[in-house]
């Protein structure tokens, strides 16, 4: 099947016409449009080296893109988890929230969500943060107007790669399809358990293969080649 047929659906309108409906796009905030996940490696090793526990930092960034309630207990074990893990998660929070303002938006985010509403799409910005980091990124990227909606840790009960923040996105989309673009495996393995294709891009530090081996449609170095090639994706207008 060519990807540009992925997720594609049409409408009979009044005319009985056959009108072309884009695809919802749901866009991953962390990694995908703001540059955030070594941000949170970083946090999280500092977190756990609080609570006596020394993790390679490269190991911890192999599960950024997982949400907190997951990812403690992936890196450690269930007992760590339920001994530590929400003191861990409190720091790592604080923790991450002095780095904030280090990160910054990826080249060409912005642009994206203009190309895509002026493609027809509605777009819904994704993430399992807390409202007070989420508001944070709608002011980085200067989305707050543009976007049509965006997603908080108040719409999840379980996060990557639970299906939740897709099927949440996707709710306050109001398409019937969509389309996500992300930047981890994780991201690809919670958007195909809500049966949306994955867009992937290498900005959070995943490599190729193993994106498309996690079932990404596609793969593009950057956001500006994704922009630049929008017309190949499912994405295309």
């Amino acid at each position: 099947m060519n990807i540009r047929s992925i997720c594609l659906t049409y409408r009979t309108g009044q005319t009985g016409k056959t009108v072309f409906v884009p695809p919802a796009a749901i866009l991953d905030i962390d990694g995908t449009l703001v540059d955030t996940n070594y941000h949170h490696a970083v946090a999280w090793y500092r977190a756990f080296r609080q609570h006596s526990v020394t993790l390679p930092v490269w190991k911890i960034h192999r599960h950024i893109g997982m949400g907190g309630d997951n990812l403690i207990q992936a890196l450690t074990s269930e007992a760590f988890d339920e001994e530590s893990g929400d003191n861990v998660r409190a720091a790592e929070k604080v923790l991450y929230m002095e780095l904030i303002e280090e990160c910054a938006p990826m080249q060409g985010a912005h642009e994206l969500i203009e190309d895509l509403k002026r493609g027809g799409h509605a777009v819904v910005l994704a993430s399992s943060a807390k409202a007070a980091e989420v508001d944070y990124y709608l002011d980085l990227l200067d989305a707050r107007e543009l976007a049509d909606s965006w997603t908080t840790s108040a719409d999840v009960e379980s996060t990557k790669p639970a299906p939740d923040l897709v099927k949440a996105a996707l709710d306050k989309s109001g398409a019937s399809e969509a389309v996500m673009v992300g930047d981890t495996t994780w991201d690809i393995e919670a958007a195909a358990r809500a049966k949306v294709p994955t867009i992937a891009v290498l900005t959070g530090g995943f490599g190729e293969a193993e994106l498309r081996e996690a079932g990404a449609v596609c793969v593009f170095e950057s956001i500006d080649e994704l922009r630049a090639r929008l017309d190949e994706t499912p994405l295309a207008a």
